[in-house]
């Protein structure tokens, strides 16, 4: 071939770092190696078998082009300078034509400064998502993601409708659904049911909820209380505080305490769950997907479209309520409310076309 008719591939760096974003990363990596060349940084804010390679394994997907040491045990501001340091490094190197960020994590928020200051494009998957409660680090990473990225991808109306309301109103803004339900649809004839009689399947990670003893105890003891088992599946930030307060979990003989779990795995505990108690941002929208009701452990939520028909419910400081709110029948469904599906489909076909 004549080296002067190749094309060379545009390029695209996705940068990942949290559970939530490998889950969103699947899809969308499937159809951008499709027409980009495509790099994938992992910055390690959550790396362990648990909560990061299992994900890789188990959705198929492409270990990342750069595996970044950071670790989750840092400060806020510790943890995304090396994150903005490592990331600039890669920048440098390969040059991307754009990269692409996800939802709201620290991971997010350095790979936008880092991209802003370089003039490198960003696009943005779940834009727009507001919980109005800005003392959450999460919430700030999301506005300032929003602010600078020229191609914004939003899973609901809603979503378009707060960047309105913050004066971001240019062309580079789409309403795509979610890429969380693309990843649903990967697995869901691989979903198996993990527990013969009834349960309640329940995260927690939260600093609010976890890093307090006497909360921490009160929201177990509510857990042993309820009328169902409840099992728990113990984020490392959890498990830390257990052992540093000196909780005797053998003494919660309703509460079965397992370890993290894969995708699938979390998706099969929660299909079959009779509700979820949660404080997870993605896992309110996957119990809405599924069809299950949740009680969120929060007094806010990104996710105020699953409030609606009392399919999601906020519980914060009056924890006694969560046995009455268990017995109550969600109504009106919205079935399709995050996409059909096939997002990741519609948001690459955007991106070629702007980049």
């Amino acid at each position: 071939m004549d080296k002067f008719n190749i094309v060379r591939m545009r390029k695209i760096i996705s940068i990942i770092g949290a559970r939530p974003q490998f889950i969103k990363h699947a899809p969308m990596q499937l159809e951008l190696q499709k027409y980009f060349e495509a790099k994938t940084i992992h910055t390690g804010q959550h790396y362990d078998q648990n909560m990061s390679d299992v994900f890789f394994n188990e959705l198929g997907m492409k270990q990342p082009d750069y595996l970044f040491d950071i670790g989750g045990s840092k400060s806020q501001g510790e943890q995304t300078g090396i994150m903005m340091t490592e990331i600039e490094r890669v920048f440098q190197k390969e040059k991307p034509n754009a990269i692409l960020i996800y939802g709201d994590t620290n991971s997010t928020l350095a790979g936008a400064i880092v991209a802003v200051k370089m003039n490198i494009p960003i696009i943005h998957v779940e834009a727009g998502l507001r919980s109005y409660n800005r003392a959450m680090p999460e919430e700030v990473n999301r506005i300032i993601a929003d602010e600078f990225s020229k191609l914004l991808f939003c899973p609901t109306s809603q979503a378009i409708e707060n960047l309105r309301k913050e004066g971001i109103t240019h062309e580079g803004i789409f309403l795509t659904g979610d890429v969380m339900s693309d990843t649903l649809s990967l697995v869901k004839d691989k979903v198996e049911r993990k527990v013969i009689e009834e349960y309640y399947f329940a995260t927690l990670h939260r600093p609010y909820n976890t890093d307090d003893e006497e909360r921490l105890i009160k929201i177990i003891d509510t857990f042993q209380g309820l009328d169902k088992k409840v099992v728990f599946a113990v984020h490392p930030r959890t498990v830390s505080r257990i052992k540093t307060f000196g909780i005797d979990i053998n003494m919660y003989t309703n509460i079965d305490f397992i370890a993290p779990v894969g995708y699938i795995e979390s998706v099969s505990y929660q299909s079959f769950a009779s509700a979820i108690i949660t404080d997870s941002g993605g896992m309110q929208k996957e119990a809405y997907m599924l069809g299950k009701k949740c009680i969120t452990i929060r007094s806010e939520t990104e996710w105020a479209e699953t409030l609606i028909g009392g399919w999601n419910t906020l519980v914060f400081q009056n924890l006694s309520i969560i046995p009455e709110i268990l017995k109550r029948s969600p109504v009106n469904y919205q079935r399709g409310l995050y996409g059909d599906g096939h997002a990741a489909k519609e948001i690459v076909n955007i991106i070629t076309k702007n980049i």
